[in-house]
């Protein structure tokens, strides 16, 4: 099999880099259809091509190791998963597709602000799995950290894909009804919180193989995911109010059961007004 020098890409860190930048780009591109998809489908996408080059590129340059090759195929099985979840949600389920229509989401942008939004999502994926690149450029070894990583990484892939099925089949059951079973009696948006769980995990997993600096990178990427997802279930709370404030169950439910972060008391992240 062909081989490089183990070295080169240590030498070379910020070719790696850019060239990790362009894959997150080529998997997201798909946003110039439908905008929202550099943030939905593309994000899902970006981080499996992210993977896909990571487990191939180990394998060529012989610097694979165990603990690599797992995070590389879990970020293939979390971006697959997940983006294709998204993407046949979003064109197989009409009431989603009209709730995108109404908050603009689907609105067609200007090239240029696309553009824009292409390459700041292609340096935001290429940020939250700087991680495991770190780990390929400082040819770190694998430690306990990665393996605690590990086990969190697939804690919440586990858990997001259990909430999104526990979802489909409540609202199949009863459309018009909040979900309220399962992992929803725990947290109100179990999927975003995991979600949050997974980056925390990829970033566990540097510890001992990231250095320096180099942890801002990684930092920032945690924060702002979490932001984003913070956001996002804020987001959803504010559909659920519109949609289900004045039933009682909902309002029981919402007032006792945590927005996004288990076992906790903050149950709304804004004021809640209702007649």
């Amino acid at each position: 099999m062909f081989s490089l020098d183990p070295s080169f890409v240590g030498k070379a860190w910020p070719l790696f880099m850019w060239t990790i930048t362009i894959v997150a780009a080529i998997g997201c591109c798909m946003g110039f259809k439908e905008f929202v998809w550099f943030m939905s489908v593309g994000y899902g996408f970006a981080v499996m091509c992210i993977g896909v080059f990571h487990l191939i590129f180990g394998l060529i340059n012989s610097s694979l190791t165990i603990a690599t090759a797992i995070i590389s195929i879990l970020f293939i099985i979390y971006g697959y998963r997940l983006g294709g979840y998204i993407l046949k949600r979003e064109l197989t389920n009409a009431h989603y597709k009209k709730t995108l229509e109404s908050t603009g989401s689907t609105k067609a942008m200007p090239i240029p602000v696309s553009i824009m939004m292409w390459a700041m999502m292609s340096l935001l994926y290429t940020a939250q799995t700087s991680s495991l690149t770190y780990r390929v450029i400082n040819g770190a070894k694998d430690n306990f950290f990665v393996y605690l990583g590990i086990v969190i990484m697939i804690l919440a892939i586990v858990g997001e894909a259990t909430a999104d099925k526990q979802k489909s089949a409540a609202k199949k059951l009863n459309p018009k009804r909040f979900c309220d079973t399962g992992l929803y009696k725990i947290v109100r948006c179990p999927n975003y919180f995991s979600e949050i769980l997974f980056w925390v995990g990829v970033s566990v997993s540097g510890i001992g193989a990231v250095s320096g600096k180099q942890w801002i990178v990684v930092i920032i990427a945690l924060v702002m995911i979490t932001f984003i997802m913070y956001n996002s279930a804020q987001r959803l709370e504010l559909r659920q109010e519109k949609n289900y404030g004045l039933d009682k169950e909902y309002q029981k439910y919402s007032d006792t059961t945590p927005l996004i972060f288990p076992f906790t008391k903050q149950y709304h992240s804004m004021k809640v007004y209702r007649d």
